[in-house]
């Protein structure tokens, strides 16, 4: 990121400051294919997923939007904004997509599914392999929104088989403020942002040259293994309802609730103890609410309101999960103590 930003040439321009920053650019959009398994030329930079997501949704020729009743905001949103009709597709208590209910959907001309590879809040995985299979039965486009999967998970486009992918950066130790949109070769995607020629005409605006180096430099990374730490937060986590625990997770994600202790406290202590974690998505945890996707699964009011979500960062360590620990003893002890007076 430092070299990008001491190149300073515009990535359009074609004098030799610019051809500098064009190879920066193109050398990073390799990089990047290389770990999603595509093409160069089917990576669309963004300014985040969420505006990748948009992209997708909103810009892909579909008269009908079928997305997960679990997906991310910004795809529930983002289907909401484009016009088209949504249909939400019902997950069962695990937080897994139904695909009975898929199938019942699917069909007639024009159709985009929308699917996470796994959950925000819970870290469940859904089956994208089943779901782009049954798709293409009808004839349907798949979008996987792969953000928080993406450095957790093995991504390679070409073996999901989807039509659409999105990935950010700051989920794998990059910087924030950058995404990317894969689109399959051939697809065409209305750009959102109008102007320059930029990303192959697909999104208008001058390059963030260091940030898409930052993206490419992180995705090369090799993953630290976290799976163990995740176990050992679980072992420690006495009286708590752990959600989808029953089916297979992200190793770095434990969501997680016991009945009686409210998730606002609980944030407020965790903070006051140096311990950053969430109640819902991150996207909408400046206010504490219900949970819409432990609502799409069916957890009942009393207890979805006490949820909280851990995760283990890129550069987690036992220490942290130690520090973790101790601190929920606390709060546990407290509260076995409020109920036993």
């Amino acid at each position: 990121m430092l070299v990008a930003m001491e190149t300073g040439g515009n990535a359009s321009s074609v004098h030799a400051e610019g051809r500098a920053a064009r190879k920066l650019a193109d050398d990073a959009r390799e990089a990047l294919a290389l770990a999603l398994g595509c093409l160069p030329q089917m990576i669309v930079f963004t300014g985040s997923g969420t505006e990748a997501n948009n992209m997708a949704l909103r810009g892909v020729e579909a008269e009908r939007l079928l997305v997960s009743a679990v997906e991310h905001p910004s795809v529930l949103a983002a289907a909401t904004a484009s016009g088209k009709r949504v249909e939400r597709i019902p997950v069962d208590g695990n937080g897994v997509v139904d695909l009975a209910a898929l199938r019942r959907m699917l069909g007639g001309p024009n159709v985009l599914v929308s699917v996470m590879l796994a959950n925000n809040e819970t870290g469940v995985i859904q089956p994208v392999a089943d779901i782009v299979a049954l798709a293409r039965e009808f004839g349907a486009l798949v979008h996987v929104d792969a953000v928080q999967g993406f450095g957790k998970l093995p991504v390679n486009f070409g073996l999901l088989g989807c039509d659409l992918l999105t990935v950010a950066a700051h989920k794998v130790g990059g910087p924030v403020g950058i995404g990317a949109l894969v689109i399959r070769d051939g697809l065409a995607v209305a750009p959102l942002l109008h102007g320059g020629g930029q990303e192959l005409r697909r999104r208008a605006g001058t390059e963030n040259l260091a940030a898409i180096a930052g993206f490419a430099a992180a995705a090369a990374e090799k993953r630290l293994e976290i799976k163990n730490l995740r176990q050992q937060i679980e072992s420690s986590l006495q009286d708590a309802v752990i959600f989808g625990a029953a089916v297979e997770r992200l190793p770095n994600t434990v969501c997680f609730a016991v009945p009686g202790m409210k998730a606002e406290t609980l944030l407020m202590n965790f903070d006051l103890d140096g311990v950053a974690v969430s109640s819902g998505s991150a996207c909408s945890s400046g206010k504490v609410a219900r949970s819409h996707v432990l609502e799409a699964m069916g957890v009942a009011p009393e207890i979805s309101s006490a949820a909280i979500r851990v995760s283990l960062g890129w550069n987690s360590t036992a220490a942290d999960v130690q520090h973790f620990t101790t601190v929920w003893n606390k709060l546990l002890s407290r509260h076995r103590a409020r109920k036993a007076a």
